[in-house]
């Protein structure tokens, strides 16, 4: 359960030319009607409840409660928007709950089946579409980057661990740390891939700099490819704080220009940022730039194949608000395009979604209890409602399993393993 209480935003606090998305759509009575139907049986079918104004409620007696503020904004934006409405609403106050994550828990174990079929069949012609703006070429890509990693640092800093390591941690001991399982899942990737004194080594996807400075303590040579100006500039900071700077060549540049031959590359859930079109163009690059018996770490958020497919080309509310051009591949994605356009494969592997699912509860209870801050910083109370959303979202997809997340050692065909890690269990 969610463990901090917030205050709730008083909708007309809401800086709607900020938040233009926020602006209540117009009444659309078969829209909205179909749209409270559609809520009612999908809270009889998740096992939610759901408490209106009126005291009246529906779905069931005893599940996770939604409270519903604003009935007739919240189904005028499910009957508009769907998924993205239902975001929105939570972001404008029209409906809560302070039990957030077992609330969006219980709708993703359902996610493929709370469509009824016969609307799933024009949902094509009833959701939104990714942009064509954001597309992940090499413009597009720096302003999708910019758009979520450049919002400042000191945002950042407040939810994650010392080490500013932003994806899921490997907890290996019931009682370890934050800080110690993201220092494991490290240390295991690097292990993974040999990484050792003098060994080249490519880092596609900087964040700011733990694993670029952690191969460098082992005495390997890193260059390190990112395209956040806010990022880098905290990454050679922290870099040159520890002495390592003749060590690590951290470059803003796109990983389609990367040059050189590397005994070891890792890329660490930047791929979730490449995009489908680019997906093979990613995975040329990373053998391109392999030397012939080298060896790629790659982490990677995954979903269902058959749910990546029915999503791809929609347009939710993840992209609208947090992450503009992403798509998650699936296992099947990723082993079918490294077939597919190289001779790359996989000689290691290790799923380990309930980390995820804990790495998330931490960054969430640790942004509400700094939310204080967050408003110092100068984000308005709009922001830390669609950011609490956003981490309760992603926390109930790992719970549920809807998403999953892995390493994965990449050798070419042929070529011996240097390492072979075996799988071990996370917590």
């Amino acid at each position: 359960m969610s463990v901090i209480a917030r205050a709730p935003i008083e909708a007309a606090s809401i800086d709607l030319q900020r938040w233009p998305g926020l602006v209540p759509p117009a009444w659309m009575p078969v829209r909205a009607t179909l749209a409270r139907l559609l809520l009612r049986r999908v809270a009889t079918q998740t096992g939610i409840r759901v408490e209106l104004p009126d005291g009246s409620h529906f779905g069931s007696q005893d599940g996770p409660v939604m409270t519903v503020h604003e009935p007739r904004t919240l189904f005028a934006r499910l009957g508009k928007g769907g998924k993205i409405g239902f975001g929105e609403s939570y972001m404008a106050r029209e409906w809560e709950s302070a039990e957030l994550v077992e609330v969006l828990d219980a709708l993703a174990r359902h996610a493929s089946s709370l469509v009824p079929r016969p609307f799933q069949v024009i949902r094509r012609w009833y959701e939104a579409r990714q942009p064509i703006a954001e597309d992940n070429d090499q413009p597009g890509s720096v302003r999708n980057i910019a758009r979520h990693y450049d919002l400042s640092n000191d945002l950042f800093a407040t939810f994650l661990d010392e080490s500013m390591t932003y994806s899921a941690a490997l907890f290996t001991e019931q009682h370890a740390t934050l800080v110690e399982a993201q220092a494991h899942k490290i240390e295991r990737l690097l292990d993974a891939t040999g990484v050792h004194h003098g060994t080249r080594v490519l880092e596609i996807g900087t964040g700011w700099g733990e694993l670029a400075l952690r191969a460098a303590q082992r005495g390997a040579r890193v260059t390190s490819l990112t395209l956040s100006l806010e990022q880098a500039h905290l990454a050679r900071q922290r870099i040159a704080n520890a002495g390592l700077s003749e060590l690590v060549d951290i470059r803003v540049e796109d990983y389609r220009d990367a040059t050189g031959i590397f005994d070891a590359i890792v890329s660490v859930e930047m791929i979730e940022a490449v995009g489908e079109r680019w997906w093979p163009t990613y995975f040329r690059t990373l053998e391109r730039c392999l030397a012939p018996q080298g060896q790629i770490g790659l982490q990677s958020i995954l979903m269902a194949h058959d749910r990546m497919e029915a999503t791809k080309s929609s347009w939710t509310w993840i992209h609208k608000y947090i992450f503009p051009g992403g798509i998650i591949p699936s296992e099947h994605a990723i082993r079918h395009t490294m077939g597919s356009h190289t001779s790359l494969d996989i000689v290691d592997l290790l799923h380990f979604r309930d980390c995820y699912a804990s790495t998330l509860r931490s960054w969430r209870e640790r942004f509400l209890a700094n939310e204080g801050h967050v408003a110092r910083l100068g984000f308005d109370p709009t922001f830390c409602r669609m950011w609490e959303f956003y981490l309760a979202y992603s926390e109930a997809g790992f719970r549920s399993g809807y998403l999953d997340v892995a390493q994965f050692v990449l050798a070419r065909k042929g070529s011996r393993n240097l390492t072979g890690p075996t799988a071990e269990a996370g917590a």
